[in-house]
């Protein structure tokens, strides 16, 4: 009985058959889209490892590089400059100015404690309106003089008087004519003492040489400033300015290269803080000395374009030309390196790298700028192509760079 009763347990599987059947399509199609995804990837190179490859980067190139003999590095120099200080002692009372400050010529820019000196000025003045008083005396007393004297000429050649009283209005008349002589020279004096009393006041003013710019602003009110800054915790100068018409690039040009430089040639001149501008320049003057540690020689180029934003000792390049900047070409050219141009069908072609993975991309050339080739359209500054493609790389391939 307990056999049979084992043969009877059976697991019925004929409601489980057609769910069953029912689902495997659903797991073809998963399959088959599975497989069509990786296929997919495969060929957009997913899958694919990066290719190893050189860049260069689109940039913005002027035109006189053509045509440049000779690069050379230097400063903006103030050809004139100085540092303000007065003739006089005493404590800064006043200050006008600041860093930035335009100033013209001879206008005050500072101004020391001159009570004393303004009291010096102020005595001379009444010595000398006294002085001028005597004389007016004086000149009086030789009229009277004069009109005794020549009365006593008279009487004493007719007898009247004695020759005595003749002597006595002589001599009164000889020490008026003295007495005015001595007034109008103290009139002199007082003269002088009253200009120097009044340059004494001007030390006390520091004014401007020249038009120019305030550089720096070396001392404050209340500093000590005196002429040699000798005195502990003195100033010598209150500022230093500039005239910034006189900004030049001061270039050092190595001997072998100086024949290749001359008086009045044309120059282009770019400064570290302003890559993007250029300047037209000129060589004013080649220092006739060399510096024998370096093996150069000074040469002083001066700008044709005044900007207001070329400031003392900025970096500068320059490029000694063989002829003069046109209009034209003093706007820079958008250029690339000749070795990422290919050839294609006709069309001229780049590679350009965007989310790393080359782009081909048609461009438009233009003429040849020194090494590098004009690029018209196609590509903008900035942007990074693959040197040297050749086959090794195709539109949408994954790039890497090489390492150097």
């Amino acid at each position: 009985m307990a056999a049979e009763d084992l043969s009877k347990l059976k697991i019925d599987k004929s409601h489980i058959a057609p769910h069953f059947m029912k689902r495997r399509p659903f797991y073809k199609i998963g399959v088959v889209l599975l497989i069509a995804l990786i296929a997919l990837l495969f060929f957009k190179g997913v899958f694919s490892p990066a290719v190893q490859v050189e860049v260069a980067t689109v940039t913005q190139v002027y035109p006189s590089r053509t045509f440049t003999l000779l690069n050379a590095s230097g400063y903006v120099v103030a050809q004139r400059k100085a540092s303000v200080s007065s003739k006089a002692t005493g404590s800064l009372e006043s200050l006008y100015v600041e860093e930035g400050s335009r100033v013209e010529k001879n206008a005050i820019m500072a101004r020391l404690e001159n009570r004393d000196v303004v009291a010096a000025r102020d005595q001379a003045a009444a010595n000398l309106n006294l002085a001028r008083s005597n004389v007016e005396q004086a000149k009086a007393e030789l009229h009277d003089a004069t009109l005794a004297y020549n009365r006593a000429k008279d009487l004493v050649a007719k007898g009247f008087i004695a020759k005595a009283d003749f002597d006595t209005a002589e001599a009164r008349y000889q020490k008026a004519v003295a007495g005015v002589a001595a007034s109008e020279a103290a009139v002199k004096a007082n003269i002088a003492a009253l200009r120097a009393a009044e340059v004494a006041i001007e030390y006390t003013l520091i004014r401007a040489p020249f038009d120019a710019v305030v550089l720096t602003k070396n001392a404050d009110v209340g500093d000590i400033i005196t002429p040699f800054g000798a005195a502990a915790n003195a100033k010598a100068s209150v500022v230093t300015i500039a005239d910034m018409d006189s900004l030049q690039v001061e270039a050092d040009v190595s001997e072998s290269d100086l024949e290749q430089v001359k008086v009045g040639q044309p120059c282009e001149i770019q400064l570290d803080a302003l890559p993007e501008s250029r300047f037209r320049g000129e060589v004013h003057m080649i220092v006739p000395t060399a510096d024998r540690s370096k093996a150069t020689v000074m040469v002083k180029v001066r700008f044709l374009d005044k900007d207001l934003r070329i400031l003392p000792e900025m970096s500068a390049k320059v490029a000694f030309l063989q002829r003069p900047v046109t209009a034209d070409e003093q706007k820079p050219r958008t250029a690339i390196n000749p070795t990422a141009v290919l050839s294609r069908n006709g069309k001229n072609i780049v590679f350009l790298i965007k989310d790393g993975r080359a782009v081909d991309t048609p461009v438009t050339l233009g003429p040849e700028i020194g090494d590098m080739v004009e690029v018209r359209g196609g590509v903008k500054a900035g942007e990074k192509v693959v040197l040297k493609p050749l086959n090794k790389v195709k539109a949408g391939d994954k790039v890497k760079l090489a390492e150097k």
